[in-house]
């Protein structure tokens, strides 16, 4: 009896202290120095298995190649350099990653969500337009003008975009809270999806004729 009273007490404070403080799921601590990924591991896990530790070199967390600019020559006249897990395999478990982003005059890093990560971008070269917009209902649209070496915040999981209205190019470094933020760019998904979203689903959803719906899905 008393080692029941003495359960329900522990739960009461686990109950409570959790009321206080809020509980919130995240990604767990890492439980060691590193886990520098084993790509050629065959074991799958959510994330990437460790490499032996005696296996580790300087160079699983290197990266040589940001100072280089990108090729704009594109439709968006803009280009993202990624650093993630994928070049880099000591950011593994470490929840964070890098990109630079190269953007042509009048490029565009077209309107996208990062499932995964919040966003801090920093202006290198030239100035960018910017902004993102809340979730349903509001729709909110925050956006700013930035010029060389001004900051901006994009939250979590919302859609956002960066327009180069300079006439000359421009530069970004951005750093992310994942160390694979994933991408899901607006148009190309409900555009540009393998097999195509069905025209009554897209004409109705945007209110538009399937003409232009057709239209604009060649463009991807």
């Amino acid at each position: 009896m008393v080692a029941i009273r003495v359960l329900l007490l522990a739960g009461a404070l686990l109950a409570f202290a959790c009321s206080q403080h809020g509980v919130a799921a995240s990604d767990p601590s890492l439980l060691q120095d590193f886990c520098v990924a084993d790509k050629m591991s065959q074991v799958r896990v959510n994330g990437l298995p460790c490499k032996d530790v005696k296996d580790v070199v300087a160079e699983d967390f290197f990266f040589s190649g940001l100072h280089m600019a990108g090729n704009t020559a594109n439709k968006q006249g803009s280009v993202v350099t990624a650093v993630n897990v994928a070049q880099i395999d000591g950011l593994n478990t470490m929840g964070v990653s890098l990109v630079r982003i190269d953007y042509a005059p009048n490029g565009l890093n077209p309107p996208h969500t990062h499932p995964r990560s919040t966003e801090i971008l920093t202006v290198l070269e030239g100035c960018l337009h910017v902004g993102f917009v809340t979730s349903n209902p509001e729709n909110r649209h925050f956006n700013k003008v930035l010029a060389k070496g001004d900051v901006f915040v994009f939250p979590k999981g919302l859609v956002h975009y960066q327009f180069n209205n300079g006439n000359t190019h421009a530069v970004a470094i951005a750093a992310l809270s994942s160390q694979k933020p994933g991408v899901i760019t607006v148009a190309n998904t409900v555009f540009g999806s393998e097999p195509a979203i069905s025209d009554d689903v897209i004409t109705k959803a945007f209110q538009v004729e399937k003409n232009t719906v057709d239209w604009i899905q060649a463009q991807f």
